[in-house]
């Protein structure tokens, strides 16, 4: 593959959202805001959920703490750069920074993939077979599906950043997004990238549309199979999926526009970058837990145990 320049380059600059200096500050305090509530929701959840005995059973609670978490990680991965960079006039990353910032940000987004796959099916064994819920959904089973969907994600963003990682970039250094991302950084290698940008739409993109298909075609099926058996638990079951499909839109929309959608502009990715990023680990602990009355009731205990425990000292 024929170089374009022998120079290499340390670092990238990222655009950001905006150039208008006033627009920067306001975003700084939207985001900054954002990313608080973020790391407060979810790590309210896990901690509800570690720490409430009443939560230890359900396999779903295990399930909902372990994508807090993850929604926790890939919003830090981004987030607080993003924040600092506002107040920044040269928003620079390393190269280094950038490659870690692509790998953590795919190895997580695959593990959530995977882990909404388990979700749905846990939904459908506890609507559709509610008598053998506990049984199949043991411990067991829980552990090894939450350690297989960060094993996916591992396989995921190997297969592409052990090809990203020995490509030349010799300049230019812009990347036109809030954050390094594979489609963008790819286009800046000074060598031919045809076959690695193919293997990123099929890898990232095929993934999260062929993921977000099984999981649309999974809630169909649970809604087929309550509507067949009673007429009134289909408004409980619609009730009980139109957090997990609005959670899965949310998700899955943004990746599969920014990996697989080949009309896309770069001025739409990064804001649809901003739903990946921010928005959905945003609403995942306000749909998941406004909705769930029992979820509500741990965590108001929780809160009341933690206060009774510091004034008492």
């Amino acid at each position: 593959m024929k170089m374009v320049n022998s120079s290499k380059i340390s670092e990238f600059v990222l655009l950001g959202l905006t150039n208008t200096r006033e627009l920067e500050i306001i975003f700084f305090f939207i985001f900054l805001l954002a990313y608080a509530a973020i790391m407060a929701g979810n790590l309210l959840i896990v901690v509800t959920i570690t720490f409430d005995s009443h939560l230890h059973s359900p396999p779903m609670y295990f399930l909902l703490g372990n994508l807090s978490f993850l929604d926790m990680s890939i919003s830090t991965i981004t987030t607080p750069k993003m924040v600092t960079d506002f107040l920044r006039e040269n928003k620079i990353i390393s190269l280094w920074g950038c490659m870690a910032q692509m790998f953590f940000l795919h190895f997580l987004g695959g593990s959530e993939m995977t882990l909404l796959i388990v979700m749905a099916v846990d939904r459908y064994i506890a609507i559709c077979k509610p008598l053998h819920y506990t049984t199949i959904m043991n411990r067991r089973v829980l552990t090894g599906s939450v350690l297989l969907s960060w094993a996916i994600g591992f396989v995921h963003t190997m297969s592409q950043m052990v090809f990203t990682i020995t490509l030349p970039f010799c300049g230019p250094n812009v990347v036109d997004s809030i954050f390094c991302d594979l489609p963008l950084v790819l286009k800046l290698a000074c060598t031919e990238t045809y076959v690695l940008e193919l293997l990123v739409i099929a890898d990232s993109g095929l993934l999260s549309f062929i993921c977000f298909i099984l999981l649309l075609i999974s809630y169909i099926v649970i809604l087929v199979t309550v509507q067949r058996r009673s007429s009134g638990g289909l408004s409980k079951a619609l009730s009980t999926l139109s957090a997990h499909i609005t959670v899965v839109t949310l998700f899955f929309g943004p990746c599969i526009f920014i990996y697989a959608w080949p009309f896309s502009s770069f001025s739409v990715d990064k804001f649809l970058s901003v739903f990946y990023s921010v928005i959905t680990p945003l609403l995942n602990p306000i749909i998941y837990t406004l909705r769930n009355q029992e979820m509500k009731a741990a965590m108001k205990n929780t809160m009341n145990n933690y206060l009774e425990t510091n004034w008492t000292t």
